[in-house]
């Protein structure tokens, strides 16, 4: 009855929401933030463990990979290119987008780093393999093309999500496994966490964050009353913070290494899940009280979300390597990570949107060109 009450059977929260933006668009800051911070750790810095424990082991990790997962898994579900079809297309370009992100993250600090200050070992390629290192949009391309399977072979919410947690679960179990050639552990890296360094985000550990996104989006989109909807999430709050805060503190706590953050078991997926329904209702109360032109950002970072995370690892390195070579013997600190971060992100805000609107610009002329030569 409860639930009949909750939902309609129709859509009701259609369109644009602004608690999925907000949620979306601080996901993305973060991931700046806590890029900046590890980009500074490979130079001299004086970098407080407040500011690391915040910003890189809380904020930067699950504050933010995993609502920007959530949130993708939601996204399906209010996108108008959701046939299974779109979407595996849409995974390949999303791979092909992480193979990107990889040369502006690993390949140019190497080779600019090693010009500017003649070492090669601070930064590292793994003899090119680092080329094909699985990081969140390789990750996200396969996890649309294995929902796109899912949707053409009509496979049920209740299916996929079993499917999804005996993934994590396996992935628990088999994660740091050493295959013994870097390759095999590259390959074998795209499911499960291996040795080596090659994987940041596993398909069998992580997949269950999007599908529970996915599932999430089609309850969300009928929820007639989002004050009953979000009605707990407090408590979730609460509770998930405690969890993360517990983890960077007790011995293998997910959040005292960063490769048992990126191996996460399937219990610390879980809490992720109840954070990201927490985090969500709290942006939902945010947008009450956010001024206009807060709002208006946020969905513009969360419009573009893809475009900027791809162009913020151009920068993050390129600025952090020029600023070690210009002032020598500069120590990092907190504040300077900040400023760095903000004037990251700016700018690649900036480049995104010029770049988007030189290229509709472009398709509108191509348009009308199109129309005159059919008249």
């Amino acid at each position: 009855m409860y639930l009949n009450n909750l939902f309609s059977d129709e859509k009701v929260n259609t369109g644009r929401q602004a608690e999925l933006d907000i949620a979306k668009a601080f996901s993305i800051i973060f991931m700046v933030f806590v890029h900046v911070v590890w980009m500074i750790f490979s130079f001299d810095n004086n970098i407080s463990n407040g500011y690391a424990l915040i910003c890189s082991n809380i904020l930067g990790r699950p504050c933010a990979a995993p609502i920007f997962m959530f949130c993708m898994g939601i996204g399906i579900v209010y996108s108008r290119h959701n046939k299974w079809g779109q979407m595996i297309k849409r995974g390949i370009t999303l791979f092909l987008a992480g193979i990107v992100v990889n040369i502006f993250e690993f390949f140019i600090p190497y080779y600019v780093y090693g010009y500017l200050f003649g070492s090669w070992d601070v930064f590292t390629i793994a003899g090119g393999l680092l080329l094909f290192c699985i990081d969140i949009l390789e990750f996200a391309g396969l996890t649309f093309i294995l929902l796109g399977i899912s949707k053409k072979l009509k496979i049920s919410n209740e299916t996929l999500l079993i499917i999804a947690m005996a993934m994590s679960i396996l992935g628990s179990v088999l994660r740091y496994t050493d295959f013994g050639m870097p390759v095999l552990n590259l390959f074998f890296g795209y499911f499960i966490g291996t040795k080596g360094g090659f994987t940041a985000f596993p398909l069998f550990n992580w997949f269950l964050i999007p599908v529970a996104g996915y599932v999430w989006g089609q309850y969300f989109i009928r929820a007639k009353d989002k004050n009953q909807f979000f009605k707990y999430w407090p408590i979730y709050l609460i509770i998930a913070l405690i969890y993360f805060v517990v983890s960077t503190q007790i011995s293998n706590g997910f959040l005292t290494d960063i490769h048992q953050y990126y191996f996460m078991t399937y219990i610390d997926a879980l809490f992720c899940l109840l954070y990201a329904h927490a985090n969500i209702g709290l942006c939902y109360y945010l947008s009450k009280i956010l001024p206009d032109i807060i709002i208006k950002a946020t969905t513009i970072l969360s419009s573009h979300i893809i475009n900027i995370y791809v162009t913020q690892w151009l920068f993050v390195p390129l600025i952090t390597i020029f600023i070690a070579y210009i002032f020598k013997g500069i120590v990092f600190t907190d504040w300077m990570a900040i400023i760095i971060s903000i004037f990251a992100l700016g700018l690649s805000i900036d480049i995104v949107l010029r770049v988007t609107k030189r290229i509709r610009g472009l398709d509108e002329r191509i348009m009308e060109r199109r129309k005159f030569e059919n008249k």
